[in-house]
């Protein structure tokens, strides 16, 4: 992996000012990661303002959370554990933001997680994003909690603690952090307004089939797990995606679906 280790840096302390400046922060809340070899890391310091970092201040650790290089001042985060844990299990993964979104953190403290499909780009995305059970920041409790979820999800919300997104870059996993803070925040709107209108399943299924021509990076429940995405009529994801091999069988499944929801 060829990189330029002080041009990372200095993007590292960019996105540390959008993550503060959008409010997914407050004091000195949050971390990131970058790997940027098999056996290194470079992570955020703790006990330091993500708004207010220099490229010194980012921290080397290797695959096991030993320190590699620091500035003599600054330590790595604490919270480093739940990084490493995404990168032994998803090798694909070479980046991880962990932040507090108003919204996002919000759903978590109420154990809501995000599954209503409501708008393209968060089915798309996204998919679901589900709540891994709280554990005690800064031990192995949240990198064991957050396991479970590594091989159908790029995002997750943390009990009664925040969220957490990875990617196969720093801008990708900031994004997916994005993305998951608006789509949490329109979902609190809509509840707000009555309840929102969902898409129908068989659109939810389009937008997965979208997704699966674009080739996108990542994990998504509807595609590598069996979770079902929903959808108004409640019916899709899964058990279509696992029968179905042409566009008549796609929409007979569809049609017989939708006639034994309407009958029950």
């Amino acid at each position: 992996m060829l990189v330029n280790e002080f041009e990372i840096r200095k993007q590292m302390c960019e996105i540390g000012q959008r993550v503060y400046n959008r409010g997914m922060v407050a004091a000195n809340d949050g971390n990131f990661s970058v790997r940027i070899s098999p056996n290194e890391i470079l992570c955020t310091p703790t006990g330091v303002s993500k708004g207010f970092m220099t490229p010194n201040m980012i921290c080397k650790v290797d695959m096991e959370g030993n320190v590699l290089k620091t500035d003599g001042i600054h330590k790595p985060s604490s919270e480093i554990k739940m990084h490493l844990r995404v990168y032994k299990c998803r090798p694909d993964v070479n980046s991880v933001v962990h932040a507090h979104p108003m919204y996002a953190t919000a759903h978590a403290i109420c154990g809501t997680p995000l599954t209503k499909q409501i708008m393209p780009e968060s089915t798309i995305f996204l998919g679901e994003v589900p709540i891994a059970p709280y554990g005690m920041p800064s031990t192995p409790e949240i990198p064991d909690a957050i396991e479970p979820f590594f091989s159908s999800y790029d995002a997750v919300l943390l009990e009664n603690h925040g969220a957490l997104a990875w990617g196969i870059d720093l801008l990708g996993a900031y994004f997916k952090m994005e993305g998951l803070e608006f789509y949490a925040q329109l979902s609190y709107i809509t509840q707000m307004m009555g309840g929102p209108k969902e898409l129908p399943a068989h659109e939810v299924q389009r937008l997965v089939d979208l997704r699966k021509g674009m080739n996108l990076p990542g994990k998504h429940p509807c595609i590598d797990g069996n979770q079902d995405c929903g959808g108004a009529e409640k019916t899709i994801c899964a058990s279509v995606k696992a029968e179905t091999t042409n566009d008549q069988d796609l929409i007979a499944k569809i049609t017989r679906e939708v006639i034994t929801q309407l009958n029950k």
